[in-house]
């Protein structure tokens, strides 16, 4: 199998390498001044990293999808398989779905459903659309675990959005909670009640919550503000919402001052 991955960002580079260790040839693209992953063939344009490719992963972030799918469209052609990782709203996934449908491939919604640092290329993922079956065939040969959602483009990405509303919420509730216990002058036992409440690797998961936040604090915003829509659809007070994206406005200034 030959993969086609665009975006070599935290998730890009870890399904790249992922897939190329598992013994796929994979040929990457990014515009930016990143590493290539090890066993990967860097192209100089998307076009370049489609040639030749069964399927390809996006992973460029929901700001970058809709370009990298449009440049993505003069080399994809009948028999292969788009898949879009990137965590958006429904509508931007169907507004990808109609630049793939025409040239004759077929088009997953994929939602990612827990931290791809974490559990890599294992990481369980959530697939709608015409694509998706062939999708889940094609990535369980290389150990990817994705359960197939019945439904269109973008049933999967909403799922991904009503997650993001409780996982983006904890990790607002643990930045609350640590920097209150910070000015109490008792962060050591906060961390440990949270901790403790958070299961047998809770030191380890308050750190990705809190990391997390700070590291990708503007990606997350856009997540946040995506399922607050998707709540203000449903008729649901977005309340949880409102606060997530104030404390990752602070995240952000955070992550900027850091050394």
């Amino acid at each position: 199998m030959i993969a086609a991955v665009l975006g070599l960002g935290e998730a890009g580079t870890i399904y790249a390498k992922g897939l190329a260790e598992a013994g796929w040839e994979v040929r990457t693209f990014d515009p930016q001044d990143v590493p290539t992953p090890p066993k990967t063939i860097r192209a100089a344009d998307i076009e370049g990293a489609l040639q030749g490719a069964g399927i390809v992963l996006s992973l460029t972030g929901a700001s970058a999808a809709f370009g990298a799918a449009r440049a993505a469209s003069s080399a994809l052609g009948p028999g292969m398989l788009f898949a879009d990782l990137n965590t958006a709203a429904p509508e931007q996934k169907r507004l990808i779905e109609a630049i793939v449908e025409p040239t004759g491939a077929q088009m997953a919604d994929i939602a990612v459903l827990a931290a791809v640092p974490r559990h890599g290329i294992r990481t369980p993922l959530l697939a709608s659309g015409a694509g998706a079956p062939g999708t889940a065939a094609v990535l369980g040969a290389a150990g990817v675990p994705v359960e197939l959602l019945q439904g269109p483009v973008g049933a999967a990405a909403g799922r991904k959005l009503l997650r993001s509303v409780f996982m983006k919420g904890l990790a607002a509730l643990a930045l609350e909670g640590m920097a209150a216990a910070e000015a109490a002058g008792c962060e050591d036992w906060m961390r440990g009640q949270i901790a403790a409440e958070l299961g047998p690797q809770g030191h380890a998961v308050l750190d990705r919550l809190i990391e997390g936040s700070l590291l990708h604090a503007e990606r997350r915003a856009h997540e946040v503000l995506a399922a607050r829509t998707a709540l203000e659809d449903y008729g649901v007070p977005t309340h949880m919402c409102e606060a997530t994206l104030k404390w990752l406005e602070i995240a952000a200034t955070q992550s900027k001052v850091r050394p």
